[in-house]
């Protein structure tokens, strides 16, 4: 047995009647062997396999730079890696493209295609988008953990108003965060029930009085709780302006504007009322205010911010505009379609209800809808045959984009659902690896992570601690030689 400082293999020739095209050599993953030839291997030389047939001459040390063991007798090469995602990524020495078996994790496949040096360019399409899928999760339980630690951490070099900032905004923004926070989020979710609830009873004329002009008013009880309402809007969205990290990112989320629609015309009516008089008609001024109150239907869409359920409608409904398009192509191609034949056949009849194909259009949808309000309807056979037909397409250009719009938002939900455990999997590894004494440095590792995550929201040194299987490629930079996500499945 030659020792490891030897530069040759007794038994391993490299001369010229043996070209490295012509050699076979073997290769042995995981218990799986494989035959491989120079000339297949030479297609992509930078790879390790190709690799291989030129390390014969360099001993040990770089023999076993490449590889775990080496049988210099069966001239057999072994490595201790996954022989699932090796088979698929050979297949770029035949076919010159490699597609993911179903069932191996993207990152663990990514990681395998990396250890083998084979570029991620030759990874066909379809299996890119599940890479990027897979990475678009990490991301997001890491962000999660992120804020999770940011939350827990104590930065004793801030100000005493930079803490109190933000204890407001995890008491507003986080009813998770502690009791009184979850009761502070109950209150806010009952306000904005009540003030809903208030401005449809404040529309029934029973309970409207009429003012010493004649014109009928709100009851001034409902006027009271209205205004209490929206002082607790107000004061709810002040403070989470205060405590905002960033105030213009704050202003522009969608939500927040929601918020200040819902208060914007209290204020805007209030003003109309006392001051507006001065400038204007009375009547101008009453039109206008009404207008405004009607505005206050957008308050119902601050639920969303305490629902869940309707933020994944939300996405959902995002996600699907493609699916939302289709729909309303086949329902536009039908109304104009069967408008124009539904006005055609009923000109024969002396009292059509069809007037103009325009007018035909209202017509065609409450049919293909299955609406039917019946203040319009065809009184020709011909019509009631149009009639037919059209409601039966109407009901199968609504039922077929329906399945990937609702196949979206249950993606969605278990997303999420998957995505929250995940996060609290990776926290309990680290509070495990902190009571087993594994973290040094600091009395507990997550004061540690919260505090070095200022630096980054992913790449904190400190987490490379962690041996979960989210966190090892997504917040270290160093390449591990073997990780748990390598057997993850």
């Amino acid at each position: 047995t030659k020792m490891a400082g030897d530069s040759m293999f007794p038994d391993v020739e490299i001369d010229g009647s043996e070209k490295s095209e012509e050699m076979e050599i073997v290769v042995n993953v995981g218990g799986v062997r494989q035959v491989f030839y120079g000339d297949n291997l030479n297609q992509y030389p930078e790879t390790r396999l190709a690799e291989l047939i030129n390390c014969l001459s360099g001993g040990y040390d770089s023999i076993f730079s490449l590889c775990d063991d080496y049988d210099p007798g069966k001239r057999e090469f072994y490595f201790d890696r996954d022989p699932d995602a090796f088979k698929c990524i050979i297949d770029v020495y035949y076919f010159g493209e490699i597609h993911m078996k179903k069932g191996i994790c993207p990152i663990c496949f990514k990681n395998e295609m990396e250890f083998w040096k084979v570029d991620l360019k030759f990874l066909d399409d379809c299996c890119k988008t599940h890479l990027s899928e897979k990475k678009e999760e990490l991301e997001e339980i890491a962000r999660r953990v992120q804020l999770i630690l940011d939350d827990l951490g104590v930065d004793a070099s801030e100000s005493r108003w930079k803490r109190c900032q933000k204890c407001i905004w995890k008491f507003l923004e986080k009813p998770e965060s502690s009791y009184p926070a979850r009761v502070v989020a109950v209150l806010s979710f009952l306000f904005i029930l009540i003030s809903s609830v208030v401005m449809c009873v404040g529309t029934i004329p029973d309970l409207q009085v009429v003012d010493a002009e004649g014109n009928r008013m709100e009851h001034p009880t409902l006027d009271s709780i209205e205004t209490a309402c929206i002082g607790w809007f107000t004061m709810e969205y002040v403070l989470r302006l205060i405590s905002s990290p960033n105030k213009l990112h704050f202003a522009l989320s969608f939500m927040n504007i929601v918020d200040v629609l819902a208060i914007l015309p209290f204020y805007v009516s209030l003003t109309l009322t006392h001051l507006g008089a001065k400038l204007m008609e009375l009547s101008n001024v009453q039109q206008a205010v009404q207008a405004l109150r009607i505005m206050r239907i957008a308050r119902i869409f601050k639920l969303a911010r305490h629902s869940s359920g309707l933020q994944t409608l939300t996405y959902a409904l995002k996600r699907s505009f493609k699916e939302l398009g289709l729909l309303l192509m086949y329902l536009a191609v039908g109304i104009f379609v069967f408008s124009a034949l539904g006005y055609t056949m009923e000109q024969s009849h002396p009292e059509t209800l069809f007037k103009s194909i325009p007018q035909s259009f209202w017509w065609a949808i409450i049919t293909m809808t299955t609406v039917g309000y019946g203040d319009i309807y065809p009184k020709t056979t011909l019509g009631k045959l149009n009639a037919a037909i059209s409601f039966l397409c109407g009901v199968i250009a609504i039922a077929l984009p329906i399945h990937p719009i609702i196949n979206n938002f249950v993606r969605y939900y278990n997303k999420q659902r998957v995505l929250e455990t995940a996060a609290k999997h990776e926290l309990e590894l680290m509070e495990l690896n902190s009571a087993e004494g594994k973290a040094t440095g600091s009395k507990s590792e997550l004061e540690d992570l919260s505090r070095e995550g200022k630096e980054g929201p992913f790449y904190s040194s400190r987490l490379k601690v962690s041996h979960s299987d989210t966190f090892i490629h997504l917040l270290s930079e160093e390449k591990h030689y073997r990780t748990r996500l390598q057997s993850c499945k």
